[in-house]
């Protein structure tokens, strides 16, 4: 598909704003902290709920027979109608006007604010950007956006090799060391409810997609990143930006690290091989 093709695809997909309830019960951030090893750092209801934690909330549960081959849905409000679709979390960019409070109903409203097609290394790249409002007692309390790329058609290819590397040094004064397995990778696939084969179905991800091996999480990165600053600031988040550059994979020794300047903080996770799998930035208020 050319990009052309592709933008004729989607130049008359508009869709319409949805709105969502959710109770932000204290159960799955419970479970988060005891999946990140810290289980007494979950919240209790009427506590704030730490950054991007919401995303284990708002989860819809599509049937089973309206998956696809890769494990996500085959249709949705804001999936874009390509064909062979294929969806990569790019990042986003995160705004606390004040905390979310766990165990209070919270409203979102979620929008389609942009889409656009850009010419790739290996093709047309579909790209666009979700707007979330989160609120309680009518306040907005965050503003959230997240870049979602997607392509037309397959793209395996011969497997990646990763050869065992060595734990990730830094300098840095913040440092969060992790080696994710598949346990790990599973539970945080529930906690998500996101199917997608690439984490759960080693020969999968590497037949039919191309990787070394189980993929750890976009997701799970930037929480991992937000992690620094929750243990090591006191002073809470007021915007968060993350991209997602290149995948890590299961069995990988991993290190998110960062240092504070000012009111802001520069972060990183690395591994032996590459030094910006993700890059992020927080400020504080």
């Amino acid at each position: 598909m050319t990009a052309d093709e592709l933008t004729a695809h989607v130049e008359s997909w508009a869709p319409a704003a949805l709105v969502r309830e959710d109770d932000l019960s204290p159960g799955p951030a419970a479970a988060l902290a005891a999946l990140l090893g810290r289980p007494e750092d979950g919240p209790a209801a009427g506590e704030p709920l730490p950054p991007l934690w919401h995303w284990l909330h708002f989860l819809e549960w599509v049937p089973q027979q309206d998956l696809g081959p890769d494990g996500h849905p085959l249709h949705g409000h804001f999936l874009p109608p390509i064909p062979g679709r294929q969806r990569m979390f790019a990042g986003g960019r995160y705004e606390a006007r004040r905390p979310l409070l766990t165990g209070v109903r919270t409203r979102r409203i979620s929008s389609l604010r942009s889409v656009t097609v850009k010419q790739g290394s290996s093709g047309p790249l579909l790209f666009t950007t979700v707007r979330y409002e989160y609120a309680q007692e009518s306040e907005v309390c965050a503003v959230e956006e997240q870049d979602i790329v997607y392509r037309s058609g397959s793209t395996s290819s011969a497997p990646a090799v990763v050869t065992a590397s060595q734990e990730p040094e830094s300098k840095e004064r913040w440092q969060l060391p992790l080696t994710p397995d598949p346990v790990l990778l599973f539970r945080f696939s529930a906690l998500t409810a996101n199917a997608h084969r690439i984490h759960y179905d080693a020969p999968y991800a590497r037949e039919a997609e191309g990787h070394a091996g189980l993929v750890v999480h976009g997701p799970l990165l930037a929480l991992l990143m937000l992690e620094l600053a929750r243990r090591n600031e006191p002073r809470p988040v007021r915007n968060f930006s993350f991209r997602l550059r290149s995948p890590v994979y299961a069995y990988e020794p991993l290190l998110a690290h960062g240092t504070p300047d000012g009111d802001r903080a520069a972060l990183r996770v690395l591994t032996g091989r590459a030094d910006r799998h993700s890059t992020g930035e927080v400020t504080f208020a």
